[in-house]
C-alpha cells in the first residue's frame, strides 16, 4: 500500500468538528489553543459553539478547517502515525496550507495567520454580490472551459476548480457566471448550479488578494516538506521552499487541478489516500476520479484508531 494524505478545502466545516478529537487527544486540543494564540482570538469557541454563518466567513473558514485538518493529523501521530507514512499530500485550495504545516514546510502559527489573511484578502478583493461561482455538473473540463468562455462576453468567466470528471466549478462577474449555468444546461450539463460562496474564487478577479499573499508569504519561513506536496496549480510534486510559495501565490487566482492531482498521485503510484480533517468531500471526488483508490476518511477519534491499526 502507498499513501497519500489529502486535506479539505472550504465547504468542509461544520459546528463541532474537531472537538472529540480535542476531547480524546491533548496533542488535538494544543492545535486549537496554538491557533487561538496565532489569531488573537478564540476561533476554538466559534468552530465549537459559535454559529455556522459565522463560521462560514472566509476568513473563520479557512483557519477553523485547518485546524481541525491538524487536530486530526496530531492525533495520527499520538497514535504512532507520521505524515512520513504518507508518499505525498495534497490539499484541495486553502487544504493546501493544512497540507504544508502537516508536512512541516509552514509552522502551525504562521499558517493560521496566513489563511486569515488569505480569507481576509479573498472576501474584500471583490466587492460582494459583483461574483459568483456555480457548479456545472455532468460536464468535462473541455466543455466547462467553453461554456465560461461562451458566457464571459468580455467579463471574467473562467473554470476554477476541476474536482473530478463531471463536476467543474467556474468562477468571475456574477452576470457571468448566470450565463454560464444557463449554457451548460443547453449544452447538456445534469445540474447547473450557483454556490453559496462570498466570491469567486480561483479566477482573475483574485488578483488583488494574490498581491496580499505574495506580501505576506514573502514574510514567512517556508521549509521543505517531510514529504512532496502535489500543488493545486500544477498538479504535479514540489518540495523546494521557494517553488511552494510562488505556487501558494499563483493559487489564488489559477484554477484547482483536483482531477489532475489525483491521477498524478495515482499514477506515481499511490494506492489508498486519507483525507485528513472535516467531511468526506474529497473522497467522493477521488472514487469518482479513479475507482481502484481506496478512500478513508481520517475526522474521528474512531477514525484515527482505525487509520493507524491498519498501518500496524
Amino acid at each position: 500500500m502507498t499513501l497519500a494524505f489529502v486535506f479539505p478545502g472550504q465547504g468542509a466545516q461544520t459546528i463541532g468538528m474537531g472537538k472529540a478529537l480535542a476531547d480524546a487527544y491533548p496533542q488535538a486540543q494544543a492545535v486549537f489553543d496554538e491557533v487561538d494564540e496565532a489569531l488573537g482570538e478564540k476561533l476554538s469557541t466559534l468552530i465549537w459553539e459559535g454559529d455556522i454563518a459565522d463560521l462560514t466567513l472566509t476568513q473563520n473558514a479557512q483557519p477553523a478547517l485547518m485546524a481541525t485538518s491538524m487536530a486530526a493529523m496530531r492525533a495520527l501521530e499520538a497514535e504512532g502515525v507520521s505524515v512520513t507514512a504518507a508518499s505525498c499530500v495534497a490539499g484541495h485550495s486553502l487544504g493546501e496550507y493544512s497540507a504544508l504545516a502537516a508536512a512541516g514546510a509552514i509552522s502551525l502559527g504562521d499558517t493560521a495567520r496566513l489563511l486569515r489573511t488569505r480569507g481576509q484578502a479573498m472576501q474584500s478583493a471583490v466587492p460582494v454580490g459583483q461574483g459568483a461561482m456555480a457548479a456545472l455538473l455532468g460536464l468535462d473540463l473541455e466543455a466547462a472551459r467553453a461554456v465560461a468562455a461562451e458566457a464571459a462576453q468580455g467579463e471574467v468567466c473562467e473554470a476554477a476548480n476541476d474536482n473530478d470528471p463531471a463536476q467543474v466549478v467556474v468562477s468571475g462577474a456574477k452576470a457571468a457566471v448566470e450565463r454560464a449555468v444557463d449554457i451548460a444546461k443547453e449544452k447538456g450539463a445534469k445540474r447547473a448550479l450557483l454556490l453559496p460562496v462570498s466570491a469567486p474564487f480561483h479566477c482573475a478577479l483574485m488578483q488583488p488578494a494574490a498581491e496580499v499573499m505574495a506580501e505576506a508569504l514573502a514574510g514567512v519561513a517556508i521549509k521543505a516538506p517531510a514529504v512532496p506536496l502535489v500543488a493545486n496549480v500544477r498538479a504535479d510534486k514540489v518540495s523546494d521552499p521557494d517553488e511552494i510559495r510562488a505556487l501558494l501565490v499563483e493559487q489564488v487566482t489559477g484554477a484547482v487541478r483536483w482531477r489532475e492531482s489525483v491521477l498524478a498521485m495515482a499514477a506515481e503510484g499511490v494506492t489508498e489516500v486519507w483525507e485528513i480533517g472535516a467531511g468526506k468531500a474529497l473522497s467522493g471526488m477521488i472514487r469518482r476520479i479513479d475507482r481502484a483508490l481506496a478512500c478513508q476518511a481520517v475526522g474521528s477519534p474512531d477514525d484515527v484508531k482505525t487509520a493507524a491499526q491498519s498501518l500496524a
